[in-house]
């Protein structure tokens, strides 16, 4: 996916090395709600540090003796950085707590709480980046400014698709009644199906990129409240567009499935042509199961608490983005290729 269409494309890259070590990329989960102290759960506050999150997961279920799905996560974090997120388990278990030994990993603390934490159960991240040696700063503030001002294209990145770049179409095989090779468990059966979702909301989103819209109320759209996350069909772009231009309410792509909130005119069109190239119908996601039922993601997203700060030949950046956005797309719009 790395020739995707970029929003800052007439700018040149600000050169310069990222993630030499995993200092620098900082991530800290924004919780959507903190824990009450009370209940038969028990949130866990965890800081790590060159480990993924199914890392941490794994361990803690055999430490505490639990199937992995009686752990929950809000969102998964990436190996190559520092991390800090909620992971919660059953509050039971909390005399094994002290038997938890993973290198890089370490419990900050813990406090009970009524229900198990899942998916989603996060308001976004904050994000703490160092760019090494970055060659044109001009550039780099130019870039961001950008982004700052009109959001970040919310492509899905790389990691969404694996390290062998197959996962999307593994997924797309499993969603035709195809078997694969090895037959996936249920984490890696929910990863395909939706790296094969995400590849195509990528390219819905790159073709909006490409023809200047994806900022744009076009008639048809199914537009998001960013307040609320409502959905509705835009049927008079000359009312919307000044509210988009706001960041009030923007444009969703589609994550297709059975309940996707469907688009009309010629946005319907558009998404109907796509699923047609791929050689697939809406009906297909029906095999998905609850794992494809569809839905909307907007795209794009807004910079929260954007902080640009020079450091010697480093650049420091600073910023939040809501659930599911990834910072790595910050990324790509400074450095372009390489």
């Amino acid at each position: 996916m790395t020739d995707l269409p970029r929003l800052t494309e007439g700018v040149p890259g600000c050169g310069g090395a990222f993630k030499l070590v995993p200092e620098d990329f900082e991530v800290e989960e924004l919780p959507a709600y903190l824990p009450s102290g009370e209940g038969e759960h028990l949130f866990l506050w965890v800081e790590k540090r060159g480990r993924d999150t199914r890392e941490v997961v794994r361990t803690l279920a055999q430490v505490l003796g639990l199937p992995e799905a009686e752990i929950g996560v809000a969102g998964m974090k990436d190996r190559h950085a520092v991390t800090r997120q909620l992971i919660s388990v059953p509050a039971r278990t909390e005399p094994k707590l002290a038997g938890f030994e993973l290198e890089g990993v370490r419990v900050v603390w813990a406090r009970k709480h009524g229900n198990k934490l899942r998916t989603g159960h996060l308001k976004g991240n904050r994000f703490r980046l160092r760019l090494r040696g970055v060659k044109d700063l001009g550039a780099a503030r130019e870039s961001f400014s950008r982004l700052v001002a009109r959001g970040v294209p919310n492509y899905f990145g790389e990691q969404r698709f694996g390290r062998e770049r197959d996962n999307a179409d593994k997924g797309k095989l499993l969603l035709l009644g195809q078997r694969l090779p090895k037959r996936p468990d249920r984490f890696e059966r929910k990863m395909y199906l939706s790296a094969f979702q995400s590849r195509l909301f990528n390219r819905a989103l790159a073709a909006r990129l490409l023809a200047g819209t994806f900022d744009q109320a076009l008639l048809g759209d199914v537009l998001r409240k960013e307040d609320t996350g409502g959905l509705f069909v835009c049927e008079a772009p000359e009312v919307d567009g000044p509210r988009v231009a706001a960041f009030e309410v923007s444009p969703a792509g589609p994550m297709f499935g059975p309940k996707m909130t469907p688009a009309a005119h010629g946005v319907a069109e558009a998404e109907a042509a796509l699923l047609a190239e791929e050689g697939m119908t809406l009906s297909d996601f029906v095999r998905g199961g609850g794992e494809t039922e569809g839905t909307r993601r907007p795209y794009r997203v807004r910079i929260g608490n954007p902080e640009f700060t020079p450091e010697g030949e480093d650049l420091l950046l600073a910023f939040e983005l809501p659930r599911g956005a990834y910072a790595t797309e910050v990324l790509a719009e400074l450095f372009k290729e390489g």
